[in-house]
């Protein structure tokens, strides 16, 4: 199979405008992104809106497209890409341009999962929860949770917490029962791409505001790959700040 991945990146975020262009350790946050799949062997392509974006990648070395400034979402953004560029990937992978420290291991794993089981439409990760952290922490509804069958499809993706523990107190849910949370990364066979860019806004999508959940409502099979490693993404200039401290406490991540 050919494997490629489009890493959507758009200028104007609400919290933080700019953040792909934002200095981390001495590189630019979007530049970042694309070596961390560049170590996973996979060519790397950047879908931006910007001018600005796109000219610091081909800066160093990289390769972006420019796209439209009212994609409403990510994939939309890819789908665009991949048309430009005429792909012929069987296999395109989203990883998004705030995730900085990505692992190469991690993109792997979603690639083979295509291998493992070829009946996969999308593919994604998820990592059991550290009841370090605590109820309050799983409960909270920035943090997206999943189930998922024996045979690793998708079940259902929520804000709330999943499964509900009946019968035993909150607090004690964490000694009862295993929880999973859903890293925002994602491969998708191509033709599977441009069939759920589609699809119209599904009502279990709206209720959760995740859009993973209009692909799974539609019949899609979403194949779960766990990974054993968290990502780190930069949503304002304070995850920033704390993104310069992890990188000086994890050497592998120096370029």
């Amino acid at each position: 199979m050919k494997v490629i991945a489009i890493i959507p990146a758009r200028y104007a975020s609400t919290r933080f405008p700019g953040k792909p262009l934002a200095d981390l350790g001495g590189v630019k946050v979007i530049n970042r992104v694309v070596a961390q799949v560049k170590k996973a062997g996979i060519e790397a392509i950047v879908a931006t809106d910007s001018t600005d974006i796109m000219d610091c990648v081909l800066g160093a070395g990289g390769s972006a497209v420019l796209t439209r400034d009212n994609h409403k979402s990510g994939t939309d953004r890819i789908k665009e890409a991949a048309d430009k560029i005429c792909t012929d990937a069987d296999i395109i992978i989203n990883v998004q341009g705030d995730e900085p420290f990505i692992r190469p291991g991690q993109i792997r794993q979603l690639a083979e999962i295509f291998e493992r089981y070829p009946d996969t439409d999308i593919a994604t990760l998820a990592k059991r929860f550290d009841p370090a952290l605590g109820i309050d922490a799983l409960c909270s509804p920035n943090l997206v949770k999943v189930t998922f069958s024996d045979n690793m499809d998708a079940l259902y993706f929520s804000r709330s917490v999943i499964p509900y523990v009946r019968g035993v107190a909150r607090e004690d849910w964490l000694k009862e029962c295993t929880f999973h949370t859903h890293l925002g990364i994602y491969a998708y066979r191509r033709e599977v791409l441009g069939e759920v860019t589609r699809l119209p806004q599904s009502s279990l999508e709206k209720a959760e505001s995740l859009e993973q959940l209009r692909w799974l409502q539609a019949g899609y099979r979403i194949k779960v790959g766990v990974t054993d490693f968290d990502t780190v993404g930069i949503d304002t200039p304070e995850d920033l700040a704390d993104a310069e401290r992890f990188l000086g406490n994890h050497p592998e991540f120096r370029l």
